[in-house]
């Protein structure tokens, strides 16, 4: 389960912006998860819940907002909602699509005391 590596990198990346920024505890973090990003929205949950035990954001709530996939179709030009990685384009129906959008995990938002 690659959520886990991932969970420790979002807590690492809380640490080093309590560093710089000398908050003491952390109450929530917003996470951004694209739909086509291969990460699970609740794994992700129950890994940060698993790796912030005994640190600054033990108790933080993690707020998922899930971005949906958007992708370039090469034949009709458009830009159109994708839900998987290599499904034709629901305007045209031909391949390929190109994933432009919902590809991505990031925090987007810190709440600290």
């Amino acid at each position: 389960m690659h959520e886990m590596s991932l969970a420790l990198g979002i807590l690492q990346i809380v640490e080093d912006a309590a560093r710089v920024q000398h908050f003491r505890r952390v109450r929530s973090v917003f996470l951004e998860i694209g739909q086509l990003s291969a990460v699970e929205p609740e794994a992700m949950r129950f890994c940060f819940d698993a790796v912030i035990s005994g640190t600054l954001a033990e108790g933080a709530v993690l707020n998922v907002v899930e971005v949906p996939g958007e992708g370039l179709c090469f034949n009709c030009n458009q830009t159109v909602p994708l839900a998987a990685r290599y499904d034709p384009c629901p305007a045209c129906g031909r391949y390929p699509v190109q994933a432009t959008g919902g590809t991505e995990m990031r925090v987007k938002e810190l709440e600290v005391e």
